[in-house]
């Protein structure tokens, strides 16, 4: 299967093949979106262990699929220092969804209206949670692009299969991110098919940001390793910023602890075994 997919991707080229995977995280996406039909809320303890278990695939997504091959690349530009452009990049990527985070209005999930973020708003809540998971997915859309573009121009250290087990990867925490939106909404008298629009919609940023990462790395293949770095610094940002409050703001931190501990695992075993 692993095979059929690698060939598939060297057929129709690297920023198809970006559109398509960050396609099925969207889908992904809907699908725990979907389950707003079924439920009205979900526990809070599965909550907290869902959001932990989507902070372990991100962290682990952003060294073994992001920074190693970075860094790697880097022994040939820079054989004394290797180090430099992964720590640019990195530093560059946190900073970017910094400024992202500082100027664009949002609310983490499981935070009060009061606890708004960005620039003063008068926006609905149900738009606020929105932005924030958009926010939250750009630089996950962003690190499977850059990774399919960094494949396609033979960068030591990434390949196909690596750009699908991270695909894959993220897919899977995407599914509570879903959840992660439409639950909350549904729970403050949004209708179910608004609940349910809102968490779809907010994966839609990952394939316009999965063509952008793969076009850019194509087009400017010095960027590589930083480009790299920098979607890893991007996710690392959002994972202690946002994702790990989130899941230690209740009696679960335990529970959060090891769903973080289960994702890093997962996303560790699908680059080692796949990539």
């Amino acid at each position: 299967m692993l095979e059929s997919l690698e060939i598939f991707a060297e057929e129709i080229g690297p920023v198809k093949s970006a559109f398509l995977a960050t396609t099925f995280t969207w889908i992904v996406t809907a699908l725990g979106a979907s389950l707003v039909f079924f439920f009205k809320e979900i526990k809070r303890s599965v909550f907290d262990t869902l959001l932990g278990f989507t902070g372990g695939v991100m962290i682990a997504a952003s060294f073994w699929s992001l920074l190693a091959p970075s860094i790697k690349h880097s022994e040939e530009l820079f054989p004394s220092a290797p180090w430099i452009p992964a720590a640019v990049g990195f530093l560059t990527g946190g900073l970017f969804i910094f400024a992202l985070d500082k100027f664009m209005p949002h609310l983490h999930i499981n935070f009060n209206k009061d606890e708004t973020e960005g620039l003063a708003t008068k926006w609905h809540k149900s738009t606020l949670l929105l932005l924030a998971i958009t926010l939250h997915n750009i630089p996950e859309g962003l690190a499977v692009g850059i990774l399919f573009g960094a494949a396609s121009m033979g960068m030591e250290g990434a390949s196909i299969s690596a750009a699908i087990a991270l695909a894959i990867g993220i897919g899977i925490q995407n599914f509570p991110e879903g959840m992660a939106v439409a639950m909350p909404l549904r729970r403050h008298g949004v209708s179910r098919r608004k609940s349910f629009w809102y968490g779809q919609l907010s994966a839609i940023v990952e394939p316009i940001a999965g063509v952008i990462g793969a076009v850019a790395v194509i087009y400017m293949q010095d960027i590589l390793p930083y480009a790299l770095s920098f979607a890893a610094g991007a996710m690392i940002f959002v994972v202690v910023e946002e994702v790990i409050p989130e899941t230690q703001r209740d009696k679960y931190t335990d529970l959060a602890v090891l769903g973080f501990m289960a994702g890093f695992t997962i996303m560790m075993i699908l680059d080692v075994a796949l990539g």
